[in-house]
């Protein structure tokens, strides 16, 4: 019988639609149990989340069952309907159309899970769209038009 081995880390970001700072402290933490819980639903081990008011960045292991597009999508889905939930003042919540995801090398782990846990710190001198800038840079990612990403 043959076996399929998958070991595959991806750091996920996305932000709310217009950037705008929705993501409230009060609240961020039942965010993450509710993303979190999509992914344990679809078999992908969350190693760290963390927010600042316009966006998130997630860092998990990419099931070999699911493709990354069904994991986003319903990561954006169930998190809306929470979001949309928790009070009128929030019922116009939406994330932004897109995303950024990149692949991080198993030796990686500890690097982005520091960055990731080190957002608020980060984004006291540095806004998201520099940071994705960045990130783009550091990836290589030629195919990237900020006039799409940013909506």
């Amino acid at each position: 019988m043959g076996q399929s081995i998958s070991q595959l880390y991806v750091h996920l970001t996305f932000s709310t639609k217009d950037s705008k700072p929705y993501i409230q402290e009060i609240w961020e933490l039942k965010l993450y149990a509710c993303l979190a819980e999509v992914l344990r639903k679809y078999n992908c081990p969350i190693l760290t989340i963390n927010s600042v008011s316009d966006h998130v960045h997630i860092l998990f292991s990419l099931s070999k069952d699911h493709s990354l597009a069904s994991v986003v999508n319903e990561l954006k889905k169930k998190s809306v309907k929470w979001i949309r939930s928790i009070g009128k003042i929030n019922r116009d919540f939406d994330w932004q159309d897109g995303y950024g995801a990149f692949s991080v090398s198993h030796f990686q782990i500890d690097v982005v899970t520091r960055f990731i846990q080190n957002q608020k710190n980060h984004h006291d001198n540095k806004t998201y769209k520099e940071e994705v800038d960045e990130i783009m840079e550091q990836f290589g990612v030629i195919e990237y038009d900020a006039s799409y990403f940013w909506n």
